[in-house]
């Protein structure tokens, strides 16, 4: 049976990680191994992980950020399957994990990846936006797509094989291995037709103009550290598709 490490990175997270948590314990999946890698945090977060019997393994220390402490995480994985879920994010149904670990059934699949919706950060039965994937074809990353990072799941031995998050993208450190892994090394990628994530709103690089403006360059980064070439419109559809989340619902 396939074992499934989930990676969630925290710091002073009290006041969302309870979700988190609940919707791992509540996996009908059974073989499951969930590490949480805290950056110091003076909230209770420790306590109330403490109070989760289910958490395979708690690291807390200073780290560089969410993206060093993902790799902390990956780098202690046990599981075939790594995913990333976020401490404010949470599963949308108890069947996720189950889900994700038939698709791997197939030895050519290497990664698989879902739908997200944005919920109110108070009230987390409000959707805000729909984030709806769709298949994945290689050419459109060149159009602007990508898959929401919290719904992508890999082989550990990709990551083995292929590295990990990129400290140097800052915000686009996710978008960058998502690049690597399916367009660079063309990895094999399975599409779940449906709601895997649900995220309370918010994040950084949209937070004003100038935060949109510093993740471009980042993205744009993010294709010359890979040694691809974007089409001249590929990094400003990026942040336009998103439009359509908003009225897709």
């Amino acid at each position: 049976m396939l074992k499934i490490s989930i990676i969630t990175a925290t710091f002073n997270a009290s006041a969302t990680l309870a979700d988190c948590l609940t919707s791992v314990v509540a996996q009908s999946f059974g073989n499951i191994e969930h590490i949480l890698i805290d950056g110091g945090s003076k909230d209770e977060t420790l306590a109330l992980t403490h109070s989760y019997r289910h958490v395979s393994l708690l690291i807390s220390e200073p780290d560089q950020g969410v993206y060093d402490a993902m790799n902390k995480g990956i780098r202690l994985a046990h599981g075939d399957i790594v995913g990333i879920l976020n401490a404010d994010d949470f599963y949308a149904s108890s069947d996720v994990l189950t889900k994700v670990a038939e698709v791997f059934e197939d030895p050519a699949i290497d990664a698989c990846f879902g739908d997200l919706v944005y919920v109110d950060t108070a009230d987390t039965a409000k959707v805000v936006r729909y984030w709806r994937s769709g298949g994945f074809a290689l050419r459109q990353f060149y159009w602007g797509w990508m898959p929401p990072h919290p719904t992508f799941f890999v082989r550990r031995s990709v990551y083995e094989q292929f590295g990990l998050f990129n400290l140097d993208l800052g915000s686009a450190a996710d978008y960058e291995l998502m690049l690597r892994f399916l367009v660079k090394h063309e990895i094999k990628a399975a599409y779940i037709p449906e709601v895997l994530v649900k995220m309370r709103t918010g994040g950084i690089s949209n937070a004003s103009w100038r935060n949109r403006l510093t993740a471009n360059r980042m993205d744009r980064k993010a294709w010359a550290v890979n040694g691809l070439k974007p089409f001249p419109w590929t990094l400003w559809l990026k942040p336009l598709r998103k439009i359509g989340q908003w009225v897709v619902k």
